[in-house]
């Protein structure tokens, strides 16, 4: 029996952090639901294809129009703004334009009319660019868009812990969420799945997030290097420290020493995490948060010097960003 548009959910984005999330997101959603998967990369959905076969009907589409055309929920992971407008606003090939078409279809024929569609953008994207897809999305009739970004790196995507950040209209709330936990759920911690406010407060809440997260990155970096240097053994600090006031993310679930925690980015040459580049540019949006709304800030033009000093240097280049210890431990104090 074919299935319909309320049987079929669409995955954009099989990046480094969407790939592990479609993946569990087919495991989780049952036989009886179809996914649909689209990115740029040909190798990575033939990959998938073979990964996930035997979980349940899967098929590539070209875009987010004949996506949207297709399946009545459609989640993307993309890589930043120009992507986010491309896949949401092309006239052609964008997600919004194939709600448009697929509402008009139906009006045009004897079927009953389309079932509501749900739209969520879960990139960490600035707050313009998703206001602005917010704002077209209500212009057409039967879609609700959602952001609803992540925090928990790669190796939360794999393991579906994910937290989400949901940002929904309140006057869809009370419907819409309920359905967005239902498919977020299958990708995360279910107990970590936040509505956060209206459109744009799960971007905020997550840029916020980054922003902490960014600095604390730095700060564990330069704690532990200091206790290297002193002759400390970094395992012994490291459990001190995580049961003490200096206790933080970073320490505990991806501490920047290598060898001190197994199947950490820093045990396996600060590979698999979160990049270093990424993370100087969403410390960049916290920035500009910060700037919009006029609070001051102190620390973020220090830590994104730091940064950058060791963006420059090709040892440290596209690692994850707790490489920043070993950039500290490689230098000498200025």
């Amino acid at each position: 029996m074919p299935s319909t548009p309320s049987d079929t959910v669409a995955f954009i984005g099989l990046g480094v952090m969407g790939y592990p999330m479609a993946k569990n997101l087919r495991a989780g959603l049952g036989r009886d639901k179809k996914l649909l998967v689209c990115d740029v990369n040909n190798d990575a959905l033939h990959r998938f294809k073979a990964e996930t076969e035997g979980q349940g009907p899967v098929e590539i589409v070209n875009n987010g129009f004949e996506a949207a055309k297709e399946a009545d929920v459609v989640i993307t992971m993309l890589p930043g703004s120009e992507a986010v407008k491309t896949v949401y606003l092309d006239p052609q090939t964008g997600i919004l334009a194939g709600v448009a078409a697929s509402a008009a279809a139906q009006d045009a024929s004897s079927a009953p009319p389309p079932g509501h569609k749900l739209i969520m953008e879960c990139g960490t994207i600035e707050s313009d660019t998703v206001l602005s897809v917010a704002k077209a999305a209500q212009e057409v009739h039967g879609v609700t868009f959602v952001d609803a970004p992540v925090s928990g790196g790669p190796m939360g995507a794999e393991k579906a812990t994910l937290t989400f950040m949901v940002g929904c209209p309140p006057s869809a709330s009370a419907t819409v969420f309920p359905l967005v936990r239902a498919h977020l759920r299958h990708m995360g911690n279910a107990e970590g799945i936040f509505l956060c406010g209206d459109v744009g407060a799960g971007t905020a809440f997550k840029i916020i997030n980054n922003y902490l997260s960014a600095i604390t990155s730095l700060a564990a970096a330069e704690a532990l290097n200091i206790g290297v240097k002193a002759g400390l053994d970094p395992r012994l600090l490291t459990d001190v420290i995580n049961v003490s006031g200096g206790q933080c993310w970073v320490t505990s679930k991806a501490n920047p020493v290598p060898g001190v925690q197994p199947d950490v980015p820093s045990s396996r040459g600060y590979e698999g995490g979160f990049r270093i580049e990424l993370c100087a540019k969403v410390l960049s949006m916290g920035s500009r948060l910060a700037e919009t709304v006029g609070a001051r800030t102190v620390l973020d033009r220090p830590t994104l010097d730091a940064f950058a000093e060791a963006m420059a240097d090709e040892r440290y280049r596209g690692k994850d960003a707790r490489v920043v210890y070993k950039w500290l431990n490689e230098s000498g104090r200025a």
